[in-house]
C-alpha cells in the first residue's frame, strides 16, 4: 500500500479529529508507522500520543492493536473515537460476557479499526491466535515505561510483552510513552525488540504548567483557600496514604467542596463510580493516593496539588502532567515541609531489598533538593530527563516570578561543616542531618548522650535556627558540593575536599534564603480570552448533551474548542468548521446547537472584541 502524503494526513486530521496542524513530531511518527518502521514516541502528556496510532488506523484498512493498563483510559478513547465517528472498541475485564461476545463478533467480522486491550488479556494463551487471524497491521504499546524495572511504575504484566516480536515477527511495534529517562528508554526498546527504531524524544516542557513550591504550613487550609479560589475549576490532590485521601474528600466535601477518594483500597465500583463522576464533572476534586496511577484523559483538569511530598522526580512530573491537557493554564503546586523528609526516609527503611531502599533515598534527595532548590523549577525538571531550558528564566514558576534571594551564609555553613568535622574527630563514624541539628540546637536525646556529643565544642551553638532549618541548610551545602550524602541504610554526612577547604579558608558562602511563608505568586500563562458568560452558557450546553450520551463532556468539545467558540461567536457552518477540535461529524451532529447558543447570546449580550483580533 502507497504511504499518504503530507496532504492527505492533513485532511484526515482535519476531518475526522477537527485540528488544522499536527503536533511537534506527530507528523513524522506516523509517516513512519505507515512506513512499516519500529517506532519509539517519548511525548509528554498532553504532547498528543494517542494520535501517532490512531490516524494511521484511519488511513489504511487493518486493525491497529493498542496495549494500555488502565481499563478507565481506554474506556474514554474509545467513547472519544466513536464520537468523532472512528470504529474502535476494547476487551478488558469489566465487559459483561454478552458484551465482549459481541465485540469479539465485531472483531471477526472486520468492523474495527483500533482495538485497546491489557497486557494480561493480550497474552493470555489462546488470545494470540485468535489475534493472528486478524491480521493486524500495528502493534502500539501505550504507557511503554510499564515494562521497565528502572521506570517508576513498573507492572510485571508488561513484562510478558516481550514475546510479542516472536509472535508477529512481521507487524510493526508502537512503544509510546509520556515519562522515561534515558536508562528507561533504552530498556523499552529492548524488551520490545524494537527492530532499527525510528526515535522520537519531544520536549518535555509544559510552558502551560505554573510550578511552584508552599511551604506545608496547615495543609488543609492552604488547600481549602486555593480550591474555593476556583470554584468551576477541576483538581487532583495527591495524598502519600488511603487514609488521608479518604481525610481531605471528607474535609472538602463538608466544607462544600464536591469531593471523592481514589485508592486501590476501594472497592472496584466505588473507585470506577468516583472517577467515573470526576469525569463527568459531578464533582470538582479527586483526591488520590501518590502510589495510585489514575488512567484519566481528562483534559481540562486545572490544578494538580501534592499534599505529600512525592517520591521521585519522574512520578511528580507525571502527575503533574495531568494539569493542563488541552494547553489551557495549569498550575502544580507542592506543599513541603523538611520534616516531610525524616517521615519519608521512615517509609523507606520499611523496604526489605538493600538496592531497593538505595534507589529510593536517591529519588528522595532529587525530589528534597528540587522543593528546596532557588533556581528555575522548569530548568529543574527538564535538566532531570536530560533536557536544557535554553532561558535565564522560565516565567512559569514561583522561583522566577519571585527569586527568594541570598544572603551571606559563611557563618550557618562554618557552623554546620565544624559541626561535621568535630562528630568525625570525636568518635570516629559520621552523622545524619537529623543528629547534627539536634546537636547544634542542644537537643537532649538519647544518642547524643550515649554518645557523649553534649561535650562538642559545637554542641548548642546554633540556637538561632530550628532544626528543620539546619537540616535546610545543610541540605544547601550538599547540593553546593561541599557535603556528600550517603545513599546507605543510615543516612550519613561527610565532608568533601571542598568543604573541608571551605571549612580552613573560611571564604563567604552565599545560601539561599529558606522559604518562610505559606503564600506564593500566582501566574496564569497562555489563557484564552473569551466572553466568559457565553462560555458558562456553552459549558452548560455541552454537558446537558454529554449527559444524554452517558459521556464525560470533553467527548463532545473540549474546554479549548468552546473558549474559541466564546471568542469568535460562529453562526455560520463555515466558521463553526474553522473551530478546534470540530471535525466533520461532530460538525454534522453538533453544529447546529451550538450555533443557536451563540446566536441567542449575540441577541442579548454586545459581541466583545479580544486584543489580538
Amino acid at each position: 500500500m502507497t504511504t499518504p502524503d503530507t496532504a492527505s494526513l492533513q485532511r484526515l486530521l482535519r476531518h475526522h479529529f477537527g485540528y488544522s496542524a499536527f503536533r511537534p513530531l506527530q507528523q513524522e511518527i506516523i509517516q513512519d508507522v505507515l512506513a512499516g518502521k519500529d517506532v519509539f514516541a517519548l511525548l509528554p502528556t498532553g504532547g498528543g500520543k494517542s494520535l501517532c496510532f490512531q490516524l494511521p488506523a484511519l488511513a489504511r484498512q487493518g486493525l491497529t492493536v493498542v496495549v494500555s493498563p488502565l481499563i478507565a483510559l481506554m474506556k474514554d478513547q474509545v467513547d472519544a473515537l466513536n464520537a468523532g465517528g472512528l470504529p474502535a472498541t476494547c476487551l478488558n475485564s469489566s465487559l459483561t460476557s454478552s458484551e465482549a461476545r459481541e465485540r469479539l463478533r465485531g472483531l471477526h467480522q472486520g468492523a474495527y479499526r483500533l482495538l485497546y486491550v491489557a497486557p494480561e488479556r493480550l497474552m493470555m494463551e489462546g488470545f494470540v491466535d485468535t489475534l493472528k487471524k486478524w491480521g493486524p497491521n500495528l502493534l502500539a504499546v501505550d504507557e511503554a515505561h510499564c515494562i521497565s524495572e528502572w521506570g517508576h511504575d513498573f507492572r510485571p504484566e508488561y513484562r510478558k510483552l516481550a514475546g510479542l516480536r516472536s509472535h508477529f515477527p512481521e507487524v510493526p511495534l508502537m512503544a509510546l510513552t509520556a515519562t522515561a529517562t534515558t536508562r528507561v528508554r533504552e530498556d523499552i526498546v529492548s524488551q520490545l525488540q524494537l527492530r532499527e527504531p525510528r526515535c522520537y524524544v519531544a520536549s518535555f516542557n509544559r510552558p502551560n504548567l505554573f510550578y511552584r513550591v508552599l511551604v506545608r504550613h496547615k495543609p488543609y487550609d492552604q488547600i481549602l483557600d486555593f480550591v474555593r479560589s476556583k470554584p468551576r475549576e477541576s483538581g487532583i490532590i495527591y495524598c502519600q496514604s488511603r487514609k488521608s485521601a479518604e481525610k481531605v474528600a471528607a474535609q472538602l466535601e463538608a466544607d462544600g467542596i464536591r469531593s471523592r477518594p481514589y485508592h486501590a483500597g476501594l472497592a472496584p465500583g466505588e473507585r470506577g463510580q468516583n472517577q467515573e463522576l470526576f469525569l463527568k464533572d459531578e464533582i470538582q476534586v479527586i483526591c488520590a493516593t501518590i502510589a495510585f496511577g489514575m488512567g484519566i484523559n481528562k483534559p481540562n483538569v486545572r490544578f494538580v496539588i501534592h499534599y505529600d511530598l512525592p517520591k521521585s522526580i519522574e512520578g511528580y512530573y507525571q502527575e503533574t502532567g495531568r494539569a493542563g491537557r488541552d494547553g489551557l493554564p495549569g498550575d502544580c503546586i507542592l506543599l513541603f515541609n523538611p520534616s516531610d523528609v525524616v517521615k519519608q526516609l521512615q517509609f523507606i527503611e520499611e523496604k526489605s531489598d538493600p538496592e531497593e531502599q538505595a534507589v529510593a533515598r536517591r529519588q528522595l534527595q532529587q525530589m528534597v533538593h528540587y522543593a528546596e532548590g532557588a533556581g528555575c523549577r522548569r530548568r529543574d525538571l527538564l535538566a532531570y530527563f536530560g533536557e536544557d531550558f535554553p532561558n535565564a528564566e522560565c516565567g512559569g514558576c514561583d522561583n522566577c516570578l519571585a527569586p527568594r534571594g541570598s544572603f551571606d551564609g559563611t557563618v550557618a555553613a562554618q557552623k554546620f561543616l565544624s559541626c561535621v568535622y568535630r562528630v568525625r574527630q570525636f568518635s570516629g563514624f559520621d552523622v545524619g542531618f537529623q543528629h547534627l541539628a539536634e546537636i547544634l540546637t542542644g537537643a537532649d536525646t538519647q544518642k547524643i548522650r550515649r554518645w557523649g556529643h553534649s561535650g562538642l565544642t559545637t554542641y548548642n551553638i546554633g540556637a538561632e535556627h530550628s532544626r528543620q532549618e539546619w537540616m535546610a541548610v545543610g541540605r544547601q551545602l550538599v547540593r553546593q558540593g561541599f557535603l556528600r550524602q550517603s545513599a546507605g541504610r543510615f543516612s550519613v554526612v561527610e565532608l568533601t575536599e571542598s568543604g573541608l577547604d571551605l571549612l580552613r579558608s573560611r571564604r563567604p558562602v552565599q545560601l539561599t534564603r529558606l522559604a518562610s511563608s505559606p503564600a506564593a505568586p500566582e501566574r496564569r500563562v497562555g489563557k484564552m480570552d473569551c466572553d466568559e458568560i457565553l462560555f458558562e452558557q456553552l459549558r452548560a450546553l455541552r454537558k446537558r448533551i454529554a449527559d444524554e450520551r452517558k459521556v464525560p463532556s470533553y467527548i463532545i468539545f473540549s474546554d479549548v474548542s468552546l473558549r474559541q467558540m466564546a471568542r469568535e461567536y460562529p453562526t455560520e457552518k463555515s466558521d463553526f468548521a474553522r473551530i478546534n477540535g470540530v471535525g466533520r461529524k461532530k460538525l454534522d451532529e453538533f453544529g447546529s446547537l451550538f450555533m443557536e447558543e451563540v446566536t441567542r447570546h449575540l441577541e442579548r449580550h454586545p459581541r466583545q472584541i479580544f486584543a489580538g483580533d
